[in-house]
């Protein structure tokens, strides 16, 4: 009897010193150690690759923003703001009182078919909007002209980038917006156009954050 006791007591010190050494090294070393590396040698990704402007933090490039103006009375649609670069189209995100576009972050797709009706009726008043917003005197878009990712969401619905062509078709509609000439608003594009991944992997993309933070500085030189 007494044998047995011995060998229980025993048995629930030593698990209870496994219990404390794993809870240590897993719930508090490694932890730690983890972090202290990530600080140390990815500062910027561990973060949240936050982007700054004007000595304030002003978003992430890993995560798309909307630029609209804000909402009139009466108005359950803003309107974008024409002066900026626009990202894409954020239809694969969730709507609820609390999260709206981009408020909250909330990544998802739209899972429709191509040939779903919806879809086809959501890119078809994208383009609609996307050839009105961008047509300026001397330089109409037409249809034909305008990129898929100007009128499709990203599977995760929060894609920060753009393509060339996308920012390319925008650059006259931001020029006469922000009063600059075409070149330099080319030139800005041009400037901030990242190539492939190691030279191979994915598209040419900018970043829509970071173009429009040069686009502000841009504009305040004149």
């Amino acid at each position: 009897m007494n044998n047995s006791v011995s060998n229980t007591a025993r048995l629930l010190g030593a698990g209870l010193r496994a219990l404390l050494v794993l809870t240590l090294v897993t719930g508090v070393v490694y932890p730690l150690v983890v972090t202290g590396v990530a600080q140390a040698l990815f500062n910027g990704k561990a973060n949240g690759s936050e982007v700054s402007a004007g000595g304030r933090v002003v978003g992430s490039s890993l995560i798309g923003q909307s630029y609209n103006l804000p909402l009139e009375p009466g108005q359950e649609t803003p309107e974008p703001d024409l002066k900026w670069f626009q990202g894409r189209p954020a239809n694969g995100l969730g709507e609820n009182t609390l999260n709206t576009q981009y408020r909250l972050i909330l990544s998802g797709a739209t899972n429709l078919a191509a040939d779903n009706p919806e879809l086809v009726e959501q890119v078809r008043a994208a383009q609609t909007a996307v050839i009105k917003d961008n047509s300026v005197p001397g330089h109409p878009v037409e249809r034909s002209e305008i990129p898929a990712d100007a009128v499709t969401s990203s599977g995760s619905g929060l894609d920060p980038d753009i393509s060339p062509d996308y920012a390319e078709l925008q650059v006259p509609r931001v020029a006469q917006e922000n009063g600059l000439s075409v070149a330099k608003v080319q030139g800005l594009v041009d400037r901030h156009t990242q190539g492939r991944t190691l030279g191979f992997i994915g598209e040419p993309r900018l970043n829509v954050l970071e173009l429009n933070i040069a686009l502000k500085e841009l504009t305040a030189k004149g």
